[in-house]
C-alpha cells in the first residue's frame, strides 16, 4: 500500500476546545509531514443542552463510509453522548480496519493511546492533601460514561481513603468536560449547606478556570480562600491568573502518535494495541505553590500570542454579525450562496462545500388517522442519515465558484481528492434534529482557531432553514390561492378565478378600446342525471363539459365555472364568426365524447354568446348578464324544437 496517500477519519466532538485542539494539531503536524489525508467528521453536540439539537449534530457520524478510509482516529472520549459512542464503536469494529482510539479502558480491539489518569490524578491530590493540608475537598468531575473521568474520579476516592478523608457524595459535581460546568458546579457549592471546602480539584481546566472566575464573583480568592486545581495544562491555564495547578500531558504527542500508529500498521509493521505516554504535575499559583515565574521572552510571546487571539476573535466577530445580518434578508439559495462565498474570502478559506440532501426543502405526504380515519398532510423530512444523492449549490475550489452535479453520499466528498497531506473538515448542517445535510471545509485551520466556527456553521443552517420555510410558506400560500380561484371539482377557474383574470384583461381591453366576448354556457339536463343516476354522475357529467371546454379553448380563452351547472368563457379580439366556430367545436366535441363514454344519458349544453366593446360604463358583469340571456334564448329554443318534434 502507498502510505504517502492513506486517508484516515477522525471522529470527534467539540474541536472548540484546547483539548481537541491541541490532540488535531498533532494528528495535522504529523499528517502533512507523510502526505496523509484527514478527514474529521467532527458535532458540537451536548453544547446547548437540547436533545433535538444533538441529534442533527451526531448525525454527521452517519456520513462515514469507511471503506474509503485506511484507519480511524476514535476520540470517543470527546462525545458526551453513551449511545453515539457505542454505535460507532459497533459499526468500526464490524469493518475491521485499524483504529486507534484515546484513554480507552475497555475497547481492547482497538489500539489504546493513553496517559495513567489514575497516578497523574493522584499526585495531584496527595499534594493537595499532603502539602496544602486540605481536609473538606470537593471534586468536579467529567461524566462517569468516559473512562478518563471515571479513572480520574477513582484516584480521587481512593487518596481520600488513603488518608482517611470521609468521601461525601453531596461533594462531588458530574458534568461533561465542558467550562459551562464549572459555573454550574461553583454555584452548587456555594448554595451547599456543607462546610465550605478547602480544596476544589477538577478533572479538566476548562472547568477549573470557571469555577475560579465563579468564586471570584462572589469574593472568594483562590488559593487565599480556597485550593483549586485542574487537568490538562492548556494555554488558558497556563496563562490565567492564578497560574493553574495542573497536570501537563503531551496532547500534540496524542494526536501525532495516533497517526503514527495507523501510518505503521497498514506498512505491515507490529504494533503493540497499548502506548502509555508520560504526565507531569505542575503545582503553581491556584494550589499555592507560587508562580513558574515566566523569563522575558515568554512573557514577550505571551502578549503577541494574546493580543493574535484577540484580534483574530474580534475579527471573527464582525464577521459573524455582519454574514448573519446580510443572510437575515435573503431569501432563496442562490441569496444565501452569493452571501456564504463573499465572507469565505474574508476568511480565507479558498475550499468550501455545501452539500445538502435531495429533500432537504421537505415534502408533505397525506396520512391516514387510524383512530378517526382523517387524512391529514404530514411534513417528512431527514433525521438519521442522508439522502442516496447530494447536490452542490456552492463548491468553492481554490476560490472559485464552480457548479456541479449531484453526488451519491456514499462519496461523501464532491471533490477530486488530490495527492496526499490534506485536511477536511466535515460539519453537519441541520434545524434541531432535521438534517440539511452537511458542508466540508478542505486545508484550513479556521475550524479549529476560530472560536466562532461552530456559531459561523449555525448561521449557515439557519439561513438555508429560513429559505427552506420561506419556500415551504410560498408553496402553502400558492395552494390556499389556488383553493381560491380553482374549482376543485372541474380543476378550471372558479368565479374568483375568473373575476381576477378576465378582470384585469377588461381593463387592459378598455385602455386599448378592443371588443370582448363573453360565452355563457349551461348544461342541459344536470337535475336529471342527479335524479335519475345519482349525485355522482352529475359530477362526473359537469367534469365532463369542463374537460371539453378547457380542450376546445385556446391559449387566450379563460374557461370557469361560473357556478351549479354554468360556465363561461372568455377572450379578447374575437368576432362572431370565431365565436361561433369555437361553439360548435363544443358541441361537436360533447358528441363524440358522449358516444365514448357510453352512458346512459346525454351530456350536452346551451351556449350564448355576447361580444362588445369593453367600455368601463359597461361592466363585465354586464356582458356576463347579456350572454346568458343569450343563452337562455338558446336553451328556450331548444325546448321549443323537442316540444314541436313530440307534437
Amino acid at each position: 500500500m502507498n502510505v504517502k496517500n492513506l486517508n484516515i477519519a477522525v471522529i470527534v466532538a467539540g474541536i472548540d476546545e484546547e483539548y481537541q485542539y491541541n490532540i488535531l494539531n498533532g494528528i495535522n503536524e504529523f499528517a502533512v509531514a507523510q502526505d496523509i489525508n484527514i478527514f474529521y467528521f467532527t458535532a458540537f453536540g451536548g453544547v446547548l443542552e437540547n436533545s433535538n439539537y444533538d441529534k442533527g449534530e451526531y448525525n454527521i457520524f452517519n456520513l462515514l463510509n469507511y471503506d474509503k478510509f485506511d484507519g480511524i482516529i476514535f476520540m470517543g472520549n470527546t462525545i458526551s453522548s453513551l449511545n453515539v459512542r457505542q454505535k460507532i464503536a459497533e459499526q468500526i469494529k464490524a469493518v475491521n480496519i485499524p483504529t486507534v482510539v484515546f484513554d480507552s479502558d475497555s475497547d481492547s480491539e482497538f489500539y489504546n493511546i493513553a496517559i495513567d489518569n489514575f497516578k497523574a490524578m493522584e499526585d495531584i491530590v496527595n499534594h493537595i492533601v499532603k502539602v496544602h493540608n486540605a481536609k473538606k475537598i470537593n471534586y468536579v468531575s467529567g461524566s462517569m460514561e468516559n473512562p478518563e473521568s471515571r479513572q480520574r474520579f477513582e484516584a480521587y476516592k481512593s487518596v481520600l481513603k488513603e488518608n482517611n478523608i470521609e468521601f461525601e457524595e453531596e461533594r462531588v459535581f458530574f458534568g461533561e468536560f465542558r467550562s459551562t460546568d464549572g459555573f454550574h458546579a461553583a454555584n452548587k457549592i456555594l448554595k451547599s449547606s456543607l462546610e465550605f471546602p478547602d480544596a476544589i480539584i477538577c478533572a479538566n481546566d476548562a472547568m477549573a478556570l470557571t469555577v475560579i472566575t465563579t468564586l471570584e464573583k462572589h469574593n472568594i480568592k483562590v488559593p487565599d480562600d480556597v485550593v483549586v486545581t485542574g487537568f490538562d495544562n492548556i494555554y488558558m491555564a497556563r496563562n490565567f491568573y492564578p497560574e493553574m495547578t495542573t497536570v501537563d500531558r503531551p496532547l500534540n504527542m496524542l494526536g501525532r502518535r495516533a497517526c503514527e500508529v495507523i501510518k505503521e500498521i497498514c506498512e505491515g509493521k507490529e504494533v503493540p494495541k497499548s502506548h502509555v505516554l508520560f504526565t507531569k504535575p505542575v503545582f503553581t499559583e491556584s494550589c499555592g505553590c507560587g508562580s513558574t515565574t515566566m523569563i522575558q521572552e515568554d512573557i514577550k510571546k505571551f502578549k503577541k500570542e494574546n493580543y493574535s487571539r484577540l484580534e483574530r476573535c474580534n475579527c471573527h466577530i464582525s464577521i459573524l454579525n455582519r454574514m448573519n445580518s446580510a443572510l437575515a434578508d435573503s431569501e432563496s439559495m442562490e441569496q444565501n450562496i452569493e452571501i456564504i462565498n463573499g465572507f469565505l474570502d474574508e476568511i480565507n478559506c479558498d475550499n468550501f462545500y455545501i452539500c445538502l440532501c435531495d429533500n432537504w426543502q421537505g415534502h408533505f405526504t397525506q396520512k391516514i388517522n387510524e383512530t378517526s380515519d382523517e387524512c391529514n398532510s404530514v411534513e417528512e423530512y431527514q433525521i438519521n442519515g442522508y439522502t442516496k444523492y447530494m447536490n452542490v449549490p456552492l463548491f468553492r475550489e481554490n476560490g472559485e465558484l464552480k457548479s456541479v452535479g449531484d453526488f451519491k453520499s456514499s462519496d461523501i466528498w464532491p471533490f477530486e481528492l488530490k495527492g496526499g497531506g490534506n485536511i477536511s473538515y466535515f460539519l453537519p448542517i441541520h434545524f434541531c434534529e432535521r438534517c440539511l445535510g452537511y458542508c466540508i471545509a478542505v486545508n484550513t485551520d479556521i475550524p479549529i482557531t476560530s472560536m466562532l466556527f461552530h456559531t459561523w456553521i449555525m448561521n449557515i443552517s439557519n439561513a438555508i432553514e429560513n429559505v427552506r420555510k420561506l419556500t415551504q410558506l410560498n408553496d402553502v400560500i400558492k395552494k390556499l390561492d389556488n383553493l381560491y380561484v380553482v374549482d376543485p371539482l372541474c380543476e378550471i377557474y372558479n368565479r374568483n378565478g375568473f373575476v381576477r383574470s378576465a378582470g384585469a384583461i377588461f381593463k387592459e381591453c378598455i385602455i386599448n378600446h378592443k371588443t370582448v366576448m363573453i360565452m355563457f354556457i349551461d348544461m342541459d339536463g344536470l337535475k336529471i342525471i342527479n335524479d335519475e343516476y345519482s349525485h355522482k354522475e352529475g359530477d362526473f357529467a359537469l367534469k365532463t363539459l369542463a374537460s371539453v371546454l378547457k380542450e376546445c379553448c385556446g391559449e387566450n380563452e379563460i374557461c370557469a365555472r361560473f357556478g351549479g351547472d354554468e360556465f363561461l368563457i372568455f377572450s379578447a379580439d374575437l368576432n362572431y364568426d370565431m365565436a361561433s366556430t369555437l361553439a360548435e367545436n363544443i358541441h361537436k366535441k360533447l358528441n363524440e365524447v358522449n358516444k365514448t363514454i357510453n352512458k346512459p344519458y346525454e351530456i350536452a349544453a346551451s351556449i350564448g354568446c355576447y361580444i362588445t366593446e369593453a367600455k368601463s360604463e359597461f361592466p363585465l358583469f354586464n356582458v356576463i348578464t347579456k350572454a346568458d340571456q343569450k343563452m337562455y334564448e338558446e336553451k328556450k329554443r331548444k325546448k321549443t324544437s323537442r316540444y314541436l318534434r313530440k307534437t
